[in-house]
């Protein structure tokens, strides 16, 4: 969900006087892109440009400098090898001929953003994709890359357990159990004052879902099981629209993640719920939001005759979350990752 006016973060930037090595704030109302609006303006100021007959040190520099002018930054006389490339707005730079793509000496990190550039055959820019470092972590099928985070559900006699009575400090003033989500544009839409639900209505609302049955049918079955989960759960907080871009949090408008379980085993990629590091959100009323801020409904789920029922609600905030899943130790990340792109994933 992008913005009405992304090109505001351009101008702000530009005025600012800061260069692509100046640390920002992530959230910064001003400065700090977000996600969504960082692959709008890429794609507006990168796609079309010929990169034919340049050598490979020559092609980088010109992207570069592309984007430096597609953000608002001063093109610098030379390109320092910080990690990542451009510190200010945390995020490499990838430009893929093919759908092979090779991170080479480091680690991926859910706070850094990889903006991966699309070149077609007549070496013409075609696409940019941006991602976080956890969506890199879902697109591996080849086991190059290790999940980071991993915690067990050990289902008790209880159908519905709310771990956390209480939101985190950090959003509690900014909750209300009077919104009306039907009047809001979209579950992805950014969270603001006033319209995230406390965590005891949500769990009170997707608790009526326990005992509900789906069918369990497509060719990507668990994909399919996510997304019939998640237009169940908008619909039951009362969202008058379903949508999901993929990225963290599932409802990012109640900073909600929704996790669907059929084995005790739960996959958290390289996002660690009790995380303090900065979510890649806008501050709300000059709050910056943590990963441990987010609230997590983790259902369990039986499958039977092509059906899937669920059987047991949890909810939690990220700061609660291990203290009621344990979490696995000893996972590692590979130094060279090479991870395989979907076919389909720059139209997607």
């Amino acid at each position: 969900m992008v913005s009405l006016n992304p090109h505001r973060f351009v101008e702000a930037i530009s005025q600012s006087g800061l260069s692509i090595y100046d640390p920002i704030e992530i959230g910064d109302p001003d400065i700090w892109i977000p996600t969504p609006e960082l692959e709008f303006l890429l794609n507006e100021g990168l796609r079309g440009i010929s990169l034919a007959n340049l050598p490979i040190r020559t092609r980088s520099k010109v992207v570069k400098q592309q984007v430096c002018n597609s953000l608002g930054y001063p093109i610098p006389k030379s390109f320092k090898k910080t990690q990542p490339r451009f510190p200010g707005q945390s995020f490499d730079i990838y430009v893929q001929k093919s759908n092979n793509l090779q991170i080479w000496n480091e680690e991926v990190s859910i706070t850094r953003r990889y903006v991966l550039i699309q070149v077609a055959s007549n070496n013409i820019i075609t696409n940019v994709k941006v991602v976080t470092g956890d969506i890199l972590a879902d697109l591996d099928t080849t086991g190059t890359l290790t999940q980071k985070y991993q915690a067990r559900c050990i289902v008790g006699n209880q159908q519905a357990e709310l771990i956390s009575a209480r939101d985190t400090g950090i959003i509690s003033p900014f909750v209300s159990s009077t919104v009306d989500l039907r009047a809001v544009t979209t579950p992805i839409s950014y969270p603001q004052r006033g319209q995230l639900l406390p965590i005891d209505t949500i769990f009170h609302r997707l608790s009526g879902l326990v005992g509900t049955s789906f069918e369990n049918v497509g060719f990507d079955q668990e994909r399919n099981r996510g997304a019939a989960l998640h237009q169940l759960a908008c619909n039951t907080l009362g969202f008058s629209t379903y949508q999901d871009d993929g990225r963290f949090p599932d409802i990012r408008h109640q900073l909600l993640e929704i996790k669907l379980q059929t084995s005790p085993t739960i996959d958290l990629g390289l996002i660690c719920p009790n995380s303090v590091e900065a979510l890649d959100v806008p501050k709300i009323q000059g709050q910056q939001i943590r990963h441990c801020d987010v609230r997590y409904a983790v259902f369990y789920a039986q499958i039977e005759d092509k059906h899937v029922t669920l059987t047991h609600l949890f909810v939690s905030t990220g700061e609660d979350f291990f203290s009621r899943f344990p979490q696995f130790q000893g996972n590692v990340l590979n130094r060279k990752l090479q991870i395989h792109l979907p076919a389909r994933f720059f139209s997607t």
